[in-house]
């Protein structure tokens, strides 16, 4: 087998950058990757239509690519639609930056005929160790399909075409850890990461597949434009609907799927792994998630 369901293929992540300077009211996208992101590495691997309405990822044996927000942010809510890598897949994107919060969505490579798995973890000030997995219901790299975040400061909410797949609420007046005060950018990176992430490193990409390509299109972000103070961004204004009291929790139809997502696609839950914490599981995972 040239990859394994473990390797990480994709990851659109909300990424802190240590960058201080005060907020403004939601802010609507343009729709054009190249007003609202631009390149961070490797130019000629990042194709754009002319329109800039759409935007797809190259990995080969050369590179990988990616790209970023111009704009950071503090809560709101970010959707993106994508098509992902088809067939045997491979990469991840890697970051070291200290103390940093994250909002992962991790799409990990598979082997042809194998279902897809999402990966979902969350960051906050640097320590993450907060993973879920679940089967996709359907072949992502047969059509595009919309993944959004909404960050708030009630609770993150992982969805898929509207469906939410992941809760994290915010409980940290129990002391669980919360991203609430750092601003983040919105990165995209596809990449090689068979070197540890396939079965520690002994499942290799076939590269006689490359290249892998994975494509956006269609994406929004409504949220709190970062510019220093984050009080602009906490208020409970019209602007920052996303705060509002009904989105505090999920609708009685959310949780309805929200149960059928964890029921039926769930593979691996961090708050289940006993052996993993030595029977000593994370504070949230005795708390309610809505």
């Amino acid at each position: 087998m040239n990859n394994c369901l473990k390797c990480r293929a994709l990851v659109i992540s909300l990424l802190i950058l240590n960058v201080f300077q005060v907020s403004v009211a939601s802010v609507v996208s343009t729709g054009d990757f190249n007003k609202d992101f631009f390149v961070i590495w490797a130019p000629d691997h990042v194709n754009t239509s002319s329109n800039g309405r759409e935007r797809s990822l190259k990995l080969d044996q050369v590179s990988g690519s990616g790209f970023a927000s111009t704009q950071m942010f503090l809560f709101g809510q970010i959707d993106m639609q994508i098509k992902l890598v088809p067939g045997n897949s491979a990469g991840t994107l890697a970051s070291d930056q200290p103390n940093r919060d994250e909002i992962d969505f991790e799409f990990l490579g598979n082997v042809s005929g194998q279902p897809y798995i999402v990966q979902t973890n969350i960051y906050v000030d640097g320590f993450d160790n907060r993973e879920e997995r679940i089967y996709l219901w359907f072949d992502p790299t047969e059509d595009f399909h919309t993944y959004s975040i909404l960050w708030n400061l009630h609770q993150i909410v992982f969805m898929i075409d509207s469906i939410p797949i992941r809760l994290y609420r915010n409980h940290a007046e129990k002391g669980v850890a919360y991203p609430r005060w750092q601003p983040m950018s919105i990165k995209t990176s596809l990449w090689n990461g068979d070197s540890w992430a396939t079965r520690g490193g002994l499942d290799k990409i076939d590269w006689s597949k490359s290249p892998f390509i994975a494509s956006f299109k269609n994406y929004t972000i409504d949220a709190c434009v970062w510019k220093g103070n984050p009080r602009f961004c906490r208020a409970d204004s019209s602007a920052n609907w996303w705060n509002k009291r009904s989105f505090s929790t999920l609708t009685r139809v959310q949780k309805r799927w929200f149960k059928w997502v964890r029921k039926y696609h769930m593979v691996y839950d961090y708050c289940q792994d006993n052996r993993r914490f030595q029977n000593n599981l994370p504070k949230e995972c005795f708390l309610p998630k809505y």
